[in-house]
């Protein structure tokens, strides 16, 4: 059972910051609406937006705080200013074939950088649609190529979808960037944004159809994409994501918990203290820039990502005049099991609807 909040207007972290959802992150279980039962066509309702984050202040306004030319570098509104030229995609080697695709190593350049990652080619004759996956935090000590997402990979590609998974840099076969975590990673955004770029050069795929999946930390990095490069994907769609404030994320997981958090401090401050840093880096504050229409997924019982997240980042979007719709799943909790079909089905619809 489900439910969904939709609003259509006239008018779309870090990866999350340095935070990211896993299994082992705790917190309490946000509260949940009472259920009505299945709701499969669900009609719109109107949330109470919330202009403003309760930890920030961030509001998505559509002015940066400082424009992209005068931005702090570890900002969005840097992010906005950057020039991207992702390139040199090469599938480097077959890891296994089926009936219905062919799975690639792949590497591709993020600026100076070698990011590796997963294709997933159809054996439909193309060029095909395709999707960029952002996947969720894993250790970078543990992770290994494609890991993350691998149920959306196949799923995605059995229908008739490309699939590039990034593995980030940091990740895997990528290159190594040492100053990722003090950056906020948000250097995953910029391999993210580089990943789409890349696609665009596929023989495999239609570069004027793609869209952006992103799950618990790559939802941040999903809504980074969007507010930093509107335009840049046909639709997005995140599922259990973190904050798009991004000191509701630091206060989680950063704070308590990571070696980095006093030296983070030490260069930018504390939010209360300098709260225009924080805001730059936090997407809701730019929602305004969206161009694209946001499907959203979290389960109701998600004790990783609390799913008042969601619903403030719904709120501010429409807020902001912008196409979303949220889908809620009572008795979901942040690895979707028995929703999961249901939810795929529906992202995949929503990608057709888009022209993806």
């Amino acid at each position: 059972m489900e439910r969904r909040t939709a609003l259509t207007t006239l008018g779309a972290l870090v990866a999350a910051a340095a935070v990211g959802c896993s299994s082992n992150d705790t917190a309490p279980t946000a509260s949940a609406p009472s259920s009505t039962g299945p709701t499969p066509s669900g009609g719109p309702s109107s949330p109470s937006p919330s202009s403003a984050s309760p930890s920030t202040g961030a509001t998505p306004s559509g002015t940066p705080t400082r424009t992209p030319e005068s931005a702090h570098p570890v900002s969005l509104p840097a992010l906005m200013a950057k020039k991207y030229d992702g390139r040199n995609l090469r599938l480097d080697r077959v890891l296994a074939r089926n009936a219905a695709y062919t799975r690639h190593h792949i590497t591709y350049a993020s600026g100076a950088l070698t990011i590796s990652g997963i294709l997933n080619v159809p054996s439909t004759p193309g060029p095909h649609p395709a999707v960029v996956l952002n996947h969720g935090y894993i250790d970078p000590a543990v992770y290994t190529t494609g890991r993350g997402l691998a149920r959306e990979q196949d799923y995605l590609a059995r229908r008739g979808y490309v699939v590039l998974h990034t593995d980030y840099r940091n990740h895997a076969q990528s290159s190594k960037d040492p100053r990722s975590e003090l950056n906020l990673r948000l250097g995953y955004t910029e391999d993210s944004i580089n990943a789409v770029l890349a696609l665009r050069t596929s023989q495999y795929v239609d570069p004027e159809r793609i869209g952006m999946f992103g799950r618990s930390m790559g939802g941040g990095v999903t809504y980074n994409v969007l507010v930093t490069q509107p335009g840049l994907v046909k639709a997005a769609i995140v599922y259990d994501s973190v904050s798009t404030d991004t000191v509701e994320n630091f206060n989680r997981w950063t704070r308590p918990e990571a070696a980095d958090a006093g030296a983070i401090l030490r260069a930018y401050g504390e939010p209360a203290r300098n709260p225009e840093f924080w805001r730059n880096v936090s997407p809701v504050t730019f929602f305004d820039r969206v161009t694209e229409p946001v499907l959203i997924h979290h389960g109701e019982a998600d004790s990783t990502c609390p799913i008042a997240w969601s619903r403030r980042a719904l709120s501010a979007l429409t807020a902001a005049g912008k196409k979303a719709t949220l889908y809620t799943y009572p008795g979901e909790e942040h690895s979707f099991v028995a929703a999961w079909p249901t939810s795929m089905s529906r992202t995949v619809a929503f990608l057709k609807q888009q022209g993806v």
